[in-house]
């Protein structure tokens, strides 16, 4: 009997005719070896009958003929493609190899039948597709991955501050891959509240688990399930300034679970919202050069009216005075011209230092720029301006004698004082020139004095 006789389309094999080749058979079996993986004929209880080519998925066609064809499926109990009830395209279904390997399969069947109409067995043939399924999902991945960075880049591109490109960015890959909510947080704050950026639910519960596994493995990127159940996402970043930071996601307990794509997606992702980090760190940076003098750190003259103004509200309604010193070094420029500016840079510093050890640390200091400096004493009276004006004043030359190696420079300070009583009405801008009037005084009697101004109102 030829084996494949009677197969039918795609491959039918025609009756021999009388003087035929004895080796028809095997030319057919060879043409359907070429032509598919697996080339088959099964009995009505769906047992291999005929197998080409030889060996087929790593089987021996011996080993397979006899054999229930379901058998050759990683799951057997499920739909049978080598039993159809109807001829069947392309019906994808997982296989066993010889090696114990697993194979996915593309099966075109179709039922043989009686003279009666009556199934008497099946016969199709069977692709391997792993290849082709690997690569369509790789495809699909990529794809995918796609989308959801063009999701994030177009929010971010909507926004035009910082944090609110950060929240757009969250959001959009918090939806993307179904996440109840998404954060990002800082690993080496100490606070309470280690949380920089999030959309989404409280993170609160999940913070200690992300935290420590931000600390232990800073550069691993991975998903686990939290002790609260809440299945987690962590994807470390580091910004080009050197910062530590982490991408936190999490699900519901009881959510679906993580998958390697969405690691993936996340890790994509991640570069977007570290590229935003980094933008929101250039904006802070660029606010606090703004308000801060580059020499001493201290605020400059725009930062300390807006800070003193905010203090006078505060100080009005709790019916508190405040005192303004300004204090100016003496003979900083014949420093300057004699022993070159890097000497007169540090005693700036100094100066500086001298200050900061003579108020408290809640009152206020500035350089107003050059060699005037501001104070700010919260609820102070004059009692207390005059004590910490001729403590300046005693201690600033002993401060800069090392600075002046033995040239005789005369550098002090020379200190204008203004009173603010509470509810009196008035503005920093008056109070800093009450102060200068009093500077002025004490720079035409001779420099290295304190006076508070006791002159007319403005």
């Amino acid at each position: 009997m030829t084996e494949f006789a009677g197969m039918g389309l795609p491959f039918r094999t025609p009756p021999p005719k009388a003087g035929a080749s004895a080796d028809t058979g095997q030319r057919w079996r060879d043409l359907a070896g070429m032509a598919a993986d697996l080339a088959f004929q099964t009995d009505a209880r769906g047992r291999f009958v005929a197998v080409a080519p030889d060996p087929a998925l790593g089987w021996p066609a011996a080993r397979l003929l006899g054999q229930p064809a379901h058998s050759l499926l990683c799951e057997p109990d499920g739909a049978d493609p080598f039993r159809p009830a109807a001829p069947l395209y392309r019906c994808q279904a997982w296989a066993r190899r010889a090696d114990g390997s697993s194979v996915r399969l593309s099966v075109c069947c179709a039922p043989l039948l009686d003279a009666a109409g009556e199934v008497v067995g099946a016969h199709g043939v069977a692709h391997d597709v792993t290849a082709q399924d690997r690569q369509d999902a790789a495809l699909a991945t990529a794809l995918r991955r796609l989308d959801v960075l063009e999701q994030v880049v177009g929010s971010v591109h909507a926004e035009a501050l910082a944090p609110r490109m950060m929240q757009a960015a969250l959001g959009a890959l918090a939806e993307a891959v179904r996440a109840h909510g998404a954060a990002v947080l800082d690993p080496l704050i100490e606070a309470k509240n280690p949380v920089l950026h999030q959309v989404g639910g409280d993170p609160a519960p999940l913070l200690g688990t992300a935290l420590a596994r931000l600390r232990d493995a800073p550069a691993l990127p991975g998903h686990f399930a939290a002790a609260t159940g809440h299945g987690i996402l962590l994807c470390p970043m580091r910004t080009r300034f050197g910062g530590e930071a982490g991408l936190l996601l999490w699900r519901q307990p009881g959510g679906r679970a993580w998958q390697a794509e969405d690691l993936g997606l996340a890790t994509s992702a991640a570069s977007v919202v570290r590229m935003v980090l980094e933008h929101d760190q250039i904006q802070q940076e660029m606010a606090r050069q703004s308000r801060t003098d580059w020499l001493t750190g201290l605020p400059n003259r725009r930062a300390f009216i807006e800070e003193a103004a905010r203090r006078i509200d505060r100080l009005d309604q709790a019916a508190l005075p405040g005192v303004l010193m300004l204090v100016d070094l003496d003979h900083l420029r014949s420093l300057n011209d004699r022993l070159g500016h890097e000497a007169g840079d540090a005693a700036l510093r100094v100066a500086t230092a001298l200050m900061r050890r003579t108020i408290r640390p809640g009152d206020l200091m500035a350089r107003l720029g050059g060699d005037e400096f501001a104070l700010w004493l919260d609820g102070a009276d004059e009692l207390t301006a005059a004590e910490r004006a001729e403590s300046l004043r005693v201690e600033s030359p002993r401060a800069f004698a090392e600075l002046t190696e033995g040239v005789p420079i005369g550098l002090g300070v020379s200190i204008g004082i203004a009173m603010r009583w509470p509810a009196s009405g008035a503005e920093i801008d008056a109070l800093l020139r009450r102060a200068d009037r009093a500077l002025t005084e004490v720079k035409r009697a001779g420099r290295g004095q304190w006076r508070v101004w006791h002159g007319e109102e403005d």
